[in-house]
């Protein structure tokens, strides 16, 4: 009897592989959600700017960039050993957190900023995991 190296048993997940996996899923869903409401999803204040009198916001600068800056860490973090759970999931379930709370807009607009995050924010996070893959195969000794 030949005894073949890639039977069914030999092919299965470990089991704390696949723990691991859930655990990095949970941590760009859940993150990059947690980066919405904890930047910007709490402001919908606009502001008269007191130069010019025109009305600002609802934004401030230090909320986009720190949201940005967290987005960043989220994708360089899971980069650290596969790179899938932040292009495939970071994008939608930040543009998901986001549409929560512009879905109460009532121009009806919010559709077309829900499909221009998605757009940003997956262009963003392809970009940015493509500068750390190449800067990790650049940084290895050959």
């Amino acid at each position: 009897m030949t005894d073949f190296p890639s039977s069914r048993r030999d092919r299965r997940t470990p089991p704390g592989r696949s723990l691991r996996t859930l655990g990095w899923v949970a941590f760009v869903v859940l993150g990059s959600a947690a980066a919405w409401f904890a930047w910007m999803g709490w402001d919908q204040e606009y502001w008269e700017d007191p130069e010019t009198g025109t009305p600002q916001g609802p934004y401030r600068a230090w909320q986009v960039i720190g949201c940005g800056v967290t987005l960043v860490a989220i994708g360089v973090w899971t980069s650290r050993s596969r790179c899938w759970p932040a292009v495939l999931l970071l994008p939608p379930s930040f543009t998901l957190a986001w549409s929560i709370t512009a879905s109460e807009d009532d121009t009806g607009l919010w559709m077309v900023g829900a499909i221009m995050v998605l757009i940003g924010t997956s262009l963003g996070t392809a970009i940015v995991m493509g500068i750390v893959r190449t800067a990790r195969s650049l940084a290895k000794p050959r």
